[in-house]
């Protein structure tokens, strides 16, 4: 493999983690230092925003590893921020769990917001898609719109925004578009009952094809 090639996906010893060993030739810390690594390390010295996040989710992970939920550790995070509003940015085919954590953040005296992704209710079509890539082709099917999700958060003045599985692409635009800083609580994945990891842990098996030498 060249140098070019070689990346943390590619490397055996993770010395970056424990500093327990030498760091191979050209992985990217190596490649990094010098300005690039100080460069880095800037906002995370400064005050501020990064800072206080920086902060924030360094003392949740070594307060709480292995002890909490991730719906737990959004509300921990959200505490040592001094969160005061959270946004819920949904997707409509997981309202139910959005509304239990709605139920979650009202136990624990957490003003918040929702927003379904098909806010809006505007055809597919309305904005070039074709009746082809509808699921149900022939009737009214709804744009999923992150864009518009993110602006009604911005005027709620939100000050963290959590993603409830969002499809692929419409959580990038919903990150682009939020003025609050973004996590994820759930990530889409409908076959795997939205754990994406379990098709990489069956990559060896039932989901071989993944390593198969196809287009998708």
């Amino acid at each position: 493999m060249s140098d070019l090639n070689f990346s943390c996906t590619s490397c055996g010893i993770n010395s970056c983690r424990t500093r327990a060993a030498d760091f191979p030739r050209n992985c990217p810390t190596t490649a990094a230092e010098g300005n690039l690594l100080e460069e880095s390390l800037d906002p995370y010295r400064q005050e501020g925003l990064i800072s206080r996040v920086a902060h924030a989710a360094a003392e949740v992970e070594g307060q709480y590893y292995g002890k909490l939920t991730r719906v737990e550790e959004i509300i921990a995070f959200a505490r040592k921020l001094g969160v005061k509003k959270i946004g819920i940015a949904t997707c409509a085919g997981l309202i139910q769990e959005s509304r239990i954590f709605s139920r979650i953040l009202k136990a624990k005296k957490i003003d918040h917001y929702g927003v379904i992704c098909k806010v809006g209710g505007i055809d597919k079509t309305e904005i070039g898609i074709l009746e082809e890539y509808k699921i149900r082709q022939g009737t009214h099917e709804s744009l999923c719109n992150p864009i518009l999700q993110a602006k009604i958060l911005n005027e709620q003045k939100t000050d963290l925004n959590v993603i409830v599985g969002l499809c692929v692409g419409h959580d990038s635009l919903f990150i682009k578009h939020s003025d609050a800083l973004v996590t994820t609580l759930i990530t889409k994945d409908r076959i795997t009952g939205h754990n994406p990891a379990a098709a990489l842990y069956a990559s060896h098996s039932y989901y071989s094809r993944l390593l198969a030498d196809e287009q998708i």
